[in-house]
């Protein structure tokens, strides 16, 4: 490997020589997380002698920005350094580039001429000259069962629908759809459903892979024109379980192989799960043919746990932490952290790591202690006005319709709703929520909370609208 600080005889500069030593000296400047995290993920697209630039791509839009802002000048001087003059370093998304190394001479516009069936200029020359693998493994996480999944309210729907396409896969439900916010379960499920065919028939193929690895798969095959094997292979799986569609976004040519891996997998009667953190009409920069493929199976929401599911969360994982929490600390803690599975956790964490830390046990005073900063915040979060707003935004009323006496559906039924969040999403009593819906009786405020509550467990379209006015109001 050349030293980019002796630049090597001119026979021997090329675009992949200075990429190898760009990329062994960075490996030795960061540290490997920092390396394996931002650097390890670039591709080097194209080298365009003509007018001394280079493009690097990126696999998403996160790293793409984070690149620009952090190693531009890095990435510029070591150009320079290694072809002894100066150089043009751009940055763009991988997948939406000319995708693989590419030497010209020619201009833009000779080059856009060249362009062929696929997209490809004639002089592209692969960054890798080894043939194209994909790890023909499910990666799937053995720990993440159906058993050891907390059911209640929230998710009892998508995990009886989980349980149906792991008895039945490619006939149940197929696709199916499951929706909701970060930390909810979503991939957790989706494992079990992979772990309990792959032990009913253990010679399936399988594969759960992020959409994000999905993408770098598309960019690989395109660099080494290996899409007849990226194509076998996924059309062959029995069961793909692909997480955060949404990563998708944009990315024109994956959706497109995507979609034609999909009508492959369904003519084939192999079940195809997709996750993702919205409502499928509701991701931004994904085709119509996609969104209509995904509402042809069953799509499921996940919402967020309620308060028995998030005390029984806690006190199952606190046990297998070794230090066992009482019911009266995991509600206090479930009652104060609403929004999700993986913020209990980190919850958890705090607390442990201050018992541990302090030998103290674990009580309502030293959880309250531990979770100081935490509490603070979640406590300046939601309002109680906040949520009227909302739900009188989404339904097309006047918020004044909140603390009114009109008694019309389209008003009483919204106003129910938002009395139901806010008992969900604030700390206050339900004597204090019906003095701010108009000095309303503690009664009225149950009622609707239960009447809410009960619907919720079988009303699809009324889980998705609570979903969306959560999102807005935690965004």
């Amino acid at each position: 490997m050349s030293n980019l600080n002796n630049p090597p005889a001119l026979n021997s500069i090329s675009p992949l020589g200075f990429w190898d030593d760009a990329i062994g000296i960075l490996s030795r400047e960061l540290s490997p997380q920092q390396f394996k995290t931002w650097i390890q993920p670039l591709t080097l697209l194209s080298f365009v002698e003509s007018d001394d630039s280079l493009t690097i791509g990126a696999p998403n839009r996160f790293k793409l920005d984070w690149i620009k802002k952090t190693f531009a000048d890095r990435f510029q001087e070591l150009a320079s350094q290694y072809f002894g003059r100066q150089m043009n370093v751009g940055f763009t998304l991988a997948i939406e580039a000319i995708p693989a190394v590419t030497t010209l001479t020619s201009t833009n516009d000779d080059r856009d001429e060249k362009i062929g069936e696929l997209g490809y200029p004639d002089s592209v020359m692969s960054v890798e000259e080894n043939a194209f693998e994909i790890e023909d493994h499910s990666k799937l996480n053995p720990n993440l069962t159906f058993e050891t999944f907390v059911t209640g309210k929230a998710n009892q729907l998508a995990r009886a629908a989980s349980i149906q396409i792991a008895h039945n896969p490619g006939t149940s439900y197929n696709p199916m759809f499951l929706y909701g916010g970060v930390g909810l379960g979503k991939t957790h499920l989706i494992h079990a459903i992979g772990n309990h065919l792959l032990k009913k028939k253990p010679n399936a193929r399988i594969r759960y892979i992020h959409a994000e690895q999905y993408v770098s798969d598309v960019v690989r095959a395109y660099q080494q024109k290996a899409f007849d094997r990226f194509k076998r292979y996924y059309h062959s799986l029995d069961l793909l379980l692909i997480d955060d569609i949404q990563f998708f976004s944009g990315k024109s040519r994956t959706q497109e192989e995507f979609f034609y891996a999909f009508e492959a997998l369904l003519s084939n009667k192999s079940q195809v799960i997709i996750t993702s953190d919205t409502y499928p009409k509701e991701i931004a920069g994904i085709d119509d043919r996609l969104i209509s493929r995904f509402d042809s199976g069953l799509t499921v929401a996940i919402e967020p746990p309620e308060l028995e599911m998030r005390v029984v969360i806690l006190m199952k994982k606190a046990i297998s932490e070794g230090i066992p929490m009482s019911e009266d600390v995991a509600f206090f803690v479930a009652k104060h952290l609403r929004s999700n599975v993986r913020e209990l956790e980190g919850a958890l964490r705090k607390i442990l790591v201050f018992v541990r830390f302090h030998g103290r046990e674990v009580t309502i005073e030293v959880a309250r202690t531990a979770l100081k900063d935490l509490l603070s915040i979640q406590n300046r979060q939601i309002s109680v006005e906040n949520i009227q707003k909302a739900v009188a935004d989404f339904y097309s009323i006047k918020v004044v319709d909140m603390y009114s006496k009109k008694r019309p559906t389209n008003i009483a039924r919204p106003r129910q709703i938002a009395m139901f969040m806010a008992k969900e999403l604030t700390q206050k009593s339900l004597p204090e929520i019906g003095e701010l819906f108009g000095g309303r009786d503690h009664t009225t405020v149950l009622h609707a909370v239960r009447k809410i509550s009960d619907e919720r467990a079988h009303d699809s379209q009324l889980n998705h609208e609570i979903h969306v006015i959560e999102q807005t109001l935690k965004s």
